[in-house]
Parts: structure tokens; sequence; C-alpha cells
């Protein structure tokens, strides 16, 4: 496939401003700032484990708390990336990653289908990280599964150190959407008995 795959997507409300461009057919690319440091942290790792060329700028009520901020980034990117995927034929819509990270190992599932589900089982042993609260992890890929209409299921099989286990979810993150949106050549639609998606 030589068709170039790329979405801008924006999203401005009264507590945040979002903007995310996407090349999903890129080289690992990314400039980030969202203003919250450990989140920029994890998407620079989805984009070069993915392969994906992506800049994110936000500003939110960080004065709050960085939910918010959280949150409508994963909303934001998960437009992008249905956006990105176009009408999917050919796409082989499936991805797995499974990384390990020092003691800790994640496996990431998803199935960009159109039907949204969130699957999150991961016992992190801590309540922040540096000043990021852990449960802003699941906020961000319940709001990216439910943008991007992605059945999404995400392990914590081990690991004791937090940073470990959560950098360990978003490599494998970017490596299972990889996956998802790559082409198979074998494929002449979508990848479904049913002759659509959802």
């Amino acid at each position: 496939m030589t068709q170039k795959r790329s979405a801008s997507v924006t999203r401005k409300t009264k507590e945040t401003e979002i903007s995310v461009e996407l090349r999903v057919d890129g080289a690992g690319n990314a400039d980030i700032n969202t203003s919250v440091p450990f989140l920029d942290h994890m998407l620079e790792l989805v984009a070069k484990h993915g392969f994906f060329d992506l800049q994110v700028r936000a500003r939110g009520d960080t004065e709050i708390d960085d939910h918010h901020t959280v949150e409508d980034v994963g909303i934001t990117l998960g437009e992008a990336v249905e956006k990105a995927s176009g009408d999917k034929k050919g796409m082989a819509r499936y991805g797995v990653g499974i990384v390990p990270m020092n003691e800790s190992l994640a496996e990431v599932c998803i199935d960009l289908c159109g039907r949204v589900h969130l699957v999150y089982n991961a016992d992190l042993p801590r309540d922040k990280v540096g000043e990021f609260d852990i449960e802003l992890v699941q906020e961000f890929f319940r709001a990216f599964a439910a943008s991007s209409g992605a059945t999404l299921h995400i392990t914590l099989r081990y690991g004791t150190n937090a940073h470990h286990s959560i950098e360990a979810i978003f490599k494998a993150f970017g490596r299972a959407l990889d996956e998802a949106t790559s082409f198979d050549e074998r494929l002449k639609g979508v990848l479904s008995t049913k002759g659509t998606l959802k």
C-alpha cells in the first residue's frame, strides 16, 4: 500500500485545548508537549515503538490536576487514529504487543473494530510516579478506546516498579497499534466475515 495515512485533530473545551497530528506510516518521530511531563514521555514511547510520527500540543487546567488533560489527549489521539485509518480496507485490524521492562511484563491486545470496550488489569504498586497519578493511565486508555472505536485489553502480567510497569504498557500499546494498523496484502476489503466492521 502506498497511501499515506495521516490525520490532524483538535479539541477545545473549557478545561483543555488539544491538537494532535498523526502519521500512521511514519518513522517514530515525536514532538510532544502536553504540560504533563510523564504523559509526554509515554507518548514518545508510543510513537517510537509504533513507528508513528506524532505531534501533540495540550494545555489544560493542570492547576486543578492532570485528569482533564490526560483524558482529553486520549480522546484526541483516538480520534486521530480513527480518522487516519480511513475505511480500514486491507488493514490487519488486530494487534498484540508484549513488552518487558526490567522486572515488568505488559501485554496489550487491540481490535480496531468500531466496538468500544476496555479491559484493564494492572495492579500497580503505588499511587503516583513523581507527580503523576497512576489512575490516569486507565483513564487515558478508556478515552482512547472510546474515541477510536477500539476493543482494548491491557494486562500487566507482573511488575514491582510502577514506572517500569507503565512504560511497558505504553510500549506494548505502541507495538499493538502498529500491528493493528498495518496492511495485509492478502486482504481485499475489511477483515470481517460480515463484510463490515461494527
